[in-house]
C-alpha cells in the first residue's frame, strides 16, 4: 500500500508534470484561467517578463527576496528534527508522541525494524538537507542580488510548506521510536560515500553558479551596479541556461544514493524536484533566448546536451 507522504510527493510530482508539458505544448495564454495558470507557475524574471497582469493578480504578490524565508524556517524546522533524531539515536530519548502520531498518519516506517544502515541514511540525510538549506540562506542573504521581482502568494506558501514537509518525509524512513546509535557509524556503506561525494559537487557547483549570477549585477568593488538582466556565463552555465537548477536535482539524486537507491518515497521527492526545477528552467531559458538575440544558440534550458 502506498503510504499517504508518498502520495502526495507523487501528486504533487504529476502536476508539475502536466505542468511542464502544458507549457512545452505552448498551450493557449489567452482567457482567465490560462492567465492564472501562467501566474501560478511564473515568478521573478520570468514573471515580470510575460507582459502586464492585471492589479487584482498584483495582490497577490510577494517579493522574490522572501525565498531567504523558506531557508530560515528548513534551518529552525530540520534543526529541531536533527537534534530530537540524535537524541532518539544516541540517547535513547523516544520522539515526542506528537510526532510519532504524525509520522505514523504520514505512513512513517513504524513497523520496519531493518533500521541498521537506515537509520544511519536517515541521520546523513537530514544532515546534508540541513546543511543546503543553510547554504542556500547565507547565499540569499550575502550574495545573490534580487531585483523588484515577485511570487505568487501561493507559491510562498508552498515553499514554505514544501521544507516543513521534507524533513518529515526523511523521518518517516525509519521507526519513529527504536533507538540504534550503538556503532552506527560503523555500519557506512559505499552507497553513503557516493552520495556525500555527489552531494559535495553538486553543491560547489551551485555555489559558483549562484555567485556567476550576483556578479552580473556588481562591479568590480563588489557593489551592486544594477537590477538588468544578462547572459551568464563560466561553469556550467557554459551548456544550460539553469546550471543551479541542475544541481538542485542533483543534490536530491544525492540524497536518494544516500538512501541506498531502493527508497522509493525518495524518488518520488526526485521526481518532484525534477518536473518542478525543470518547468522554472523551460521558463528562464524562454525568457533569455526572447531576451537576447545573441544568446547562446547551443544551451539547453536544464540538463546539458538533453533538455
Amino acid at each position: 500500500m502506498v503510504s499517504a507522504i508518498s502520495a502526495l510527493w507523487l501528486l504533487l510530482a504529476a502536476a508539475f508534470l502536466a505542468a511542464l508539458l502544458l507549457e512545452l505544448l505552448q498551450a493557449p495564454r489567452a482567457g482567465l484561467g490560462a492567465r492564472l495558470f501562467q501566474d501560478l507557475i511564473r515568478y521573478g524574471k520570468t514573471k515580470s517578463g510575460c507582459g502586464q497582469r492585471p492589479a487584482w493578480l498584483r495582490l497577490l504578490d510577494v517579493p522574490k527576496r522572501w525565498f531567504s524565508h523558506f531557508y530560515i524556517l528548513s534551518v529552525v524546522w530540520n534543526s529541531f528534527l536533527l537534534l530530537l533524531l540524535i537524541q532518539a539515536l544516541f540517547l535513547s530519548r523516544p520522539f515526542p508522541v506528537w510526532l510519532q502520531n504524525l509520522l505514523s498518519a504520514l505512513g512513517g516506517a513504524s513497523q520496519n525494524q531493518d533500521v541498521g544502515n537506515k537509520h544511519l541514511s536517515v541521520l546523513l540525510v537530514l544532515m546534508l538537507l540541513l546543511l543546503h538549506s543553510f547554504q542556500r540562506l547565507i547565499e540569499c542573504l550575502y550574495i545573490s542580488v534580487f531585483s523588484s521581482g515577485v511570487l505568487h502568494i501561493l507559491q510562498y506558501c508552498m515553499g514554505l510548506g514544501y521544507y516543513i514537509v521534507i524533513g518529515l518525509t526523511v523521518l518517516c524512513q525509519v521507526p519513529a521510536n527504536v533507538s540504534n546509535g550503538k556503532d552506527l557509524f560503523m555500519q557506512i556503506c559505499w552507497y553513503h560515500i557516493l552520495g556525500i561525494m555527489m552531494y559535495i559537487w553538486a553543491s560547489v557547483h551551485q555555489h559558483r553558479c549562484h555567485v556567476i549570477l550576483a556578479n552580473l549585477r556588481k562591479g568590480k568593488s563588489g557593489k551592486v551596479v544594477s537590477l538588468n538582466h544578462s547572459i551568464p556565463f563560466g561553469d556550467w552555465f557554459e551548456r544550460v541556461s539553469c546550471p543551479h537548477y541542475f544541481a538542485e536535482l542533483l543534490i536530491y539524486v544525492s540524497m536518494a544514493v544516500i538512501f541506498g537507491f531502493q527508497n522509493l518515497t525518495w524518488w518520488l521527492v526526485v521526481m518532484f524536484v525534477l518536473f518542478n526545477q525543470a518547468l522554472a528552467a523551460v521558463l528562464c531559458h524562454e525568457f533569455y533566448v526572447n531576451k537576447f538575440s545573441c544568446y547562446p544558440t547551443h544551451r539547453k534550458a536544464f540538463i546539458p546536451f538533453l533538455f
